[in-house]
C-alpha cells in the first residue's frame, strides 16, 4: 500500500487581512500529521483534500428542437412566472460555473460575457451543458422561442470548472471566489462531489483495501462539505463590502424512483452545503407538477427540469432533462427578485435568499408530493 499526503492535494482557504478581499486559495501537499498544527492557526479558514468533481449529467438528452412556426415560451419560463414578470434581471451579474459557454450563439448576443477557464483546456464549451444552462438563466429568445429567465441580463461571468476529464473541488472553490470578486448577485453550478471516483482512485491508484478507501473518502467528503460552508459564509459576510451573492447548486441525478419509489439518494455537495440553495426538479404530470424520478431528495426549492428547451452548442436549440435544468430556472428568479429588491432599497443576501424561499408555492404540485423531495415549493418569479 502507498504511503498518501493528506488525502492527495490540499485545498487550504485562508483569511485575508482586509475583510473585503476575502479567501486566499492555496493548493498544497500535506501529511496528515501537519494537518492539525495548520488548523491551528487563526487565518486558517478550512482544509480539504482536492476531490474529484463532475457534471451533473442530464440524465436524458432529448435532441434538437425544430424552430416553432410561431413564437413560444418555454414551458419552464412560464412555470415560474418569468413570463408576466415585470423584471427581467437588469443591472444583475450572473455567473455560471460549468463546462464553459459557446459564446457566439445567437442566444447570447448583446450579453458582455467574461470568461475564465480552470480546466487548462482553453474557453468554449465541448459538452453543450454550460450553453444550455446559460441560456435558461438569460439567453435571449431564439428561433421564435422564449428560453431564458431573466432576459435583461446584459453581464455574465462564465467560469469553465469542467473539462474532459471533469473537475475538482480546488477549482471550484477559486471560481467562486473569482466571481464573487467580479461583481455576480447570484452564482450558478450544475455540478457534484465524485464520491465514487475518489474512492476508485484511493483504492486502484494507492492500493488502499475498500475498507480505509471508504473511510478516507468519507473524511474527504465531510472537510469538503465544511469547506464549502465556510466559503458561502464567508460570502454573506462579505456582502457588507462588496456586492450581496447567492449560492444555487442542483441537488443531483442520482435517485431512481422509477425503480422504487423508496429508491432517493440524498442531495450531493456542494449543494448539500448550509449557505447554498439545492435545487432539486419536476416535470409535467397529469394532475399538476411531479417530483422527476432522477432528483435527489432535500433540496431547499425545486424547479423545472424535466424537457427543458434551450440554447445548443453549435447554433440552434436543444431538449434535456436533469436537476442541472431546474438549477438555472433558479438562478434566473434570483437575478429578477435582485432586481426587484433594488428597486425599493437595498439588497443583502439574507433578504434574496428570503424572498426567493418565501415566494415559493406548492399549489402547482400534484397531490401527494413529499415535502422532502421539493422542499420549500416551486420558486416564483417576482410579479409586482
Amino acid at each position: 500500500m502507498t504511503r498518501e499526503p493528506f488525502l492527495g492535494p490540499s485545498v487550504l482557504a485562508t483569511t485575508m487581512a482586509e475583510p473585503e478581499v476575502g479567501l486566499q486559495i492555496e493548493v498544497n501537499e500535506l501529511e496528515r500529521k501537519d494537518v492539525p498544527n495548520v488548523t491551528k492557526s487563526a487565518d486558517v479558514l478550512a482544509v480539504a483534500p482536492a476531490m474529484p468533481m463532475r457534471l451533473v449529467a442530464p440524465t436524458e438528452n432529448l435532441g434538437d428542437v425544430a424552430a416553432p412556426t410561431a413564437h413560444e415560451t418555454a414551458w419552464g419560463i412560464t412555470t415560474i412566472g418569468a413570463d408576466t414578470s415585470p423584471f427581467t434581471g437588469q443591472g444583475v451579474v450572473v455567473a455560471v460555473l460549468d463546462t464553459g459557454i459557446d459564446s457566439d450563439h445567437p442566444a447570447f448576443s448583446g450579453v458582455q460575457l467574461v470568461e475564465k477557464d480552470f480546466t487548462g483546456e482553453g474557453n468554449g464549451d465541448q459538452k453543450g451543458h454550460g450553453t444550455h444552462c446559460a441560456g435558461t438563466i438569460f439567453g435571449r429568445d431564439t428561433e421564435n422561442m422564449r428560453i431564458g429567465v431573466a432576459r435583461g441580463v446584459t453581464k455574465a461571468l462564465i467560469g469553465k470548472v469542467l473539462g474532459q476529464n471533469g473537475g475538482s473541488s480546488d477549482q471550484i472553490v477559486n471560481a467562486i471566489q473569482w466571481a464573487v470578486e467580479n461583481g455576480a448577485h447570484v452564482v450558478s453550478m450544475s455540478l457534484g462531489l465524485d464520491f465514487p471516483g475518489y474512492q476508485k482512485r484511493l483504492t486502484d491508484k494507492l492500493g488502499f483495501p475498500p475498507e480505509l478507501s471508504t473511510s478516507r473518502a468519507l473524511e474527504g467528503y465531510r472537510l469538503n462539505v465544511q469547506l464549502f460552508e465556510r466559503l458561502a459564509s464567508l460570502i454573506r459576510a462579505q456582502g457588507a463590502f462588496l456586492q450581496p451573492t447567492v449560492i444555487v447548486a442542483a441537488a443531483g441525478n442520482e435517485s431512481e424512483r422509477q425503480i422504487d419509489p423508496s429508491f432517493e439518494i440524498a442531495v450531493s455537495p456542494p449543494a448539500v452545503a448550509e449557505g447554498v440553495i439545492s435545487v432539486a426538479a419536476v416535470g409535467q404530470g397529469e394532475t399538476g407538477l411531479v417530483v422527476a424520478p432522477f432528483s435527489n431528495t432535500g433540496a431547499n426549492v425545486s424547479a423545472p427540469g424535466v424537457g427543458i428547451v434551450s440554447a445548443k452548442a453549435g447554433g440552434g436549440l436543444t431538449s434535456m432533462s436533469g436537476t442541472s435544468m431546474a438549477t438555472p430556472h433558479v438562478a434566473g428568479a434570483v437575478a429578477l427578485w435582485a432586481e426587484r429588491i433594488q428597486t425599493i432599497g437595498g439588497l443583502s443576501a439574507l433578504q434574496l435568499t428570503g424572498r426567493l424561499i418565501g415566494s415559493c408555492v406548492t399549489d402547482q404540485l400534484a397531490a401527494g408530493f413529499d415535502p422532502f423531495d421539493t422542499g420549500a415549493g416551486l420558486v416564483r418569479a417576482p410579479q409586482a
